[in-house]
């Protein structure tokens, strides 16, 4: 009953929020929220609470969105780190095992509440200071979606005037077509290349496609995630000796541009696929004259001198001395006429070092003990 309400009040504010997705309909929300991480659906519902979320809060981490059950590892590990920048209240989403917290239900009920319930709360209090971007979007239409921008670069480009509104899709693309035959036959007739992808493709082609690139960028943002983190790390210990202290202001103005210039997520696109050329199939050698013209430094001309032999060769190396001295048998001591205790002791004492015990002190075989004596009478 509990999960029931919780899915009932999920689904209408998932609606308040403008959410579009398949989870709406019946049954879709608690048979993605069963199936937790592995379900590609749910992993989309989180993605795009957490987009919006970005829309007003300056969050580092980020989450993607799933294609298939294998990358749902990936995926808490990236909800993992979002949580714990949020600071997320609910323990059973913070803590136990990374890769088995959004496979229980009623945790991935209790991530989605909690998401929903900060955007709607970012929401509320950026009524009145809305995201400039928010602003920009409702102005004129010079600066609406991506998909306008990418047009506009277009016509840039190609020197084109801006269409009349008037204009039809149709008619806009065959301009384009119309513009780029043009500047193709002033140009030599090799100058662009043959395309890489010389195949039509249909609709399921370019999803599977789209599917498989979104696996690679994820991939690759976890790669560079991690080479990033080592990088900082590195320049950090720099900053440890007491010389580089008095000089961590200049370090972070030289390395701090350089740092904010590296994204950590993939530009790369299907529209790389479509216009990549022949000649990207060719692979160069990183000594090659080409490659080197753009690689080369003052570093490659520094000869490094003789160094000292550091050693470290296995078979140069002596076997260790055993750790006990090898078993030997006990050499006999020199017989001693009657025998008895004494004797034997003096045995004892005198292969091991003669320490002169009781026989050469004088003792019960020298002092006429019960041995030689005869008893007290």
């Amino acid at each position: 009953m509990e999960n029931e309400s919780m899915e009932s009040d999920i689904l209408e504010a998932l609606e308040d929020l403008g959410y579009k997705g398949p989870l709406l309909e019946d049954g879709a929300l608690m048979h993605a929220v069963s199936a937790g991480a592995t379900s590609p659906e749910f992993t989309k519902l989180c993605a795009w609470l957490v987009s919006e979320l970005k829309l007003f809060c300056k969050l580092e981490e980020n989450v993607q969105a799933t294609n298939s059950p294998n990358e749902a590892e990936g995926f808490q590990l990236e909800m993992s780190g979002l949580l714990a920048e949020m600071n997320c209240p609910y323990t059973s989403l913070t803590s136990g095992d990374v890769t088995k917290r959004l496979l229980v239900k009623r945790n991935c009920l209790l991530l989605l509440t909690y998401l929903i319930s900060e955007l709607e709360a970012t929401r509320m209090l950026c009524v009145n200071n809305p995201p400039k971007t928010t602003q920009a979007g409702k102005g004129s239409s010079s600066s609406g979606s991506e998909v306008f921008q990418e047009l506009k670069g277009i016509c840039i480009a190609l020197g084109m005037s801006k269409p009349p509104a008037t204009i039809t899709m149709l008619q806009f693309f065959s301009g384009i077509e119309k513009k780029l035959k043009e500047m193709l036959s002033k140009v030599p007739q090799n100058h662009v290349g043959k395309p890489l992808l010389s195949k039509q493709l249909g609709p399921s082609h370019w999803e599977k496609i789209e599917a498989i690139n979104q696996a690679i960028s994820n991939e690759y943002d976890v790669r560079r995630k991690m080479l990033i983190k080592r990088l900082d790390v590195t320049v950090q210990s720099f900053g440890w000796s007491e010389r580089a202290k008095s000089r961590s202001d200049k370090l972070g103005l030289v390395y701090q541009p350089k740092r904010a210039a590296l994204a950590s997520k993939s530009l790369i696109s299907v529209a790389h696929l479509l216009a990549a050329r022949q000649d990207l199939s060719k692979i160069l050698r990183t000594s090659s004259g080409s490659i080197r013209e753009k690689s080369v430094c003052a570093v490659n001309k520094v000869l490094m001198g003789r160094v000292p032999d550091r050693g470290g060769r296995p078979n140069e190396i002596e076997p260790p001395p055993p750790e006990m001295p090898p078993w030997q048998k006990r050499p006999d001591g020199p017989q001693q006429q009657g025998g008895g205790r004494g004797g034997g002791r003096g045995g004892y004492e005198q292969s091991y070092g003669g320490r002169g015990g009781y026989d050469q002190r004088g003792g019960y075989d020298q002092r006429g003990g019960y041995d030689h004596g005869g008893g007290r009478g």
